[in-house]
């Protein structure tokens, strides 16, 4: 294979998924409407929390800047996958597949992480009651997010770096919808061995790490709920903590189902990464809306004021 190191001014063809002309104009308007309602869900989300002082607390705190991350990665990724639609191809230069690939393991990174905080936070408010307030300030709530968000970029430049220390061929088609650190390490005339079980190592234990924590978590907070006498309580308990628990399994779950077979580059492993790329920021503020009675009264006062 003859090799080089690709330069600035390079491009890259981002293959995405292959589909029947007939459907062109239906899939450009349909991955164009997912985008604009995620955008407008997660604004949504923003606006209300910040125009409502009831909610002006740590959890909504945190639901915010997953709303800021979700908008960050559909504006990140679904452009590129709709371009594809109106070019008949998707280029990308090598720039541009760099800054690709760090923003998308900085967000999804930092994503899991708030995840995890989130859970933390349910925790002090079901288990610790008593000492939530003193436990979750002001000052730890900042503190907490901002360590969520310098993770993510800690990991990110690690796994940045790693990918594009390489040299990489003439062939220029990226097999899947975006660039990701296994589609890369495709390309590249290198052996890509160490790469492979770092990304599988790295990733693996972040993802681990997190889930361990939050179950751990949730394992506390079922044990205080199954304690609480009052069936009513126990349902408010159970139904605060049950859209936050939905949003993690269907974030974790594809994600890593697509990177434990890294290596396979089919049209299966495409799909999922549309779901958890394009799908769930779409779906994280309507779960978060519509199972929270809060959100909803709140999201019903801002309406009436802005009628």
């Amino acid at each position: 294979m003859e090799c080089e190191n690709q330069t600035v001014s390079a491009d890259f063809v981002l293959l995405g998924i292959p589909y029947p002309r007939e459907l062109h104009a239906a899939l450009f308007l349909f991955f164009l409407l997912i985008y604009l309602l995620t955008i407008a869900g997660n604004i949504l989300v923003l606006l209300t929390v910040a125009s409502t002082s009831d909610l002006h607390k740590p959890m909504y705190w945190f639901l915010c800047h997953l709303s800021v991350l979700d908008i960050a990665m559909s504006t990140l990724i679904v452009p590129k996958v709709f371009a594809g639609f109106v070019e008949g191809g998707c280029f990308i230069s090598f720039g541009g597949c760099v800054t690709q690939l760090f923003f998308y393991h900085f967000l999804g990174c930092s994503e899991f992480f708030l995840y995890t905080v989130m859970a933390y936070d349910r925790f002090l408010a079901i288990c610790r009651p008593l000492h939530y307030n003193t436990m979750m300030n002001h000052r730890v709530c900042l503190y907490l997010s901002l360590g969520a968000w310098f993770g993510g970029f800690l990991h990110s430049v690690i796994e940045t770096k790693l990918t594009f220390g390489l040299t990489y061929s003439l062939e220029n088609e990226v097999n899947h919808i975006f660039c990701d650190i296994p589609a890369m390490l495709k390309l590249a005339c290198e052996d890509t061995t160490f790469n492979e079980k770092f990304v599988l190592i790295d990733i693996g234990l972040v993802a681990i790490a997190c889930i361990i924590l939050i179950l751990m978590s949730y394992g506390y907070i079922v044990a205080a709920i199954l304690r609480i006498r009052s069936v009513e309580g126990q349902r408010r308990a159970f139904s605060t903590c049950a859209a936050h628990i939905i949003v993690v399994m269907i974030c974790y779950v594809p994600l890593a189902f697509n990177y434990l077979r890294a290596g396979a580059q089919d049209l299966l492993s495409k799909v999922i990464a549309i779901f958890y790329t394009t799908l769930t920021p779409f779906l994280n503020p309507l779960i978060y809306t519509l199972r929270n009675k809060e959100m909803k009264d709140a999201m019903l006062r801002l309406r009436g004021r802005k009628l």
